[in-house]
């Protein structure tokens, strides 16, 4: 899959599907430096994963600072050809002042043998 550089940073695009709902999802920024696949509120709310009552909140921290997110288990997450099935993401507001939908995480990255090649930019999955 072709990496695209926006503020010279990696992003993918990426389809979730939840409750029988697809939906792609741009601008992805693929991050080796994130433990967790976080994915916009706003965005995902065309699918229908709002909060819930009964959702547990717990805080993230990383370089450009935290927030609150809710965990979901999506049908399925897709990325080029690589699908996972019921898998867990990360739902929070994404708000760190540039058109961000999501973070790619090592969760994800590392469960896919990912291969980041910046000479092709491409992610390949192993």
């Amino acid at each position: 899959m072709r990496l695209q550089i926006v503020h010279r940073l990696p992003f993918v695009g990426l389809s979730i599907e939840y409750g029988g709902r697809k939906l792609f999802i741009p601008r992805v920024l693929v991050d080796t430096g994130s433990a967790s696949t976080v994915l916009s509120a706003d965005v995902l709310d065309a699918v229908h994963i709002r909060p819930r009552s009964d959702d547990l909140l717990r805080r993230i921290r990383g370089v450009g600072g935290g927030e609150i997110v809710f965990t979901r288990e999506v049908d399925s997450i897709q990325v080029g050809e690589m699908v996972m099935h019921n898998y867990r993401i990360d739902v929070g507001g994404m708000d760190y002042g540039f058109e961000i939908n999501g973070i790619l995480g090592m969760d994800f990255l590392s469960v896919t043998k990912a291969v980041i090649d910046l000479a092709a930019m491409e992610l390949r999955f192993g």
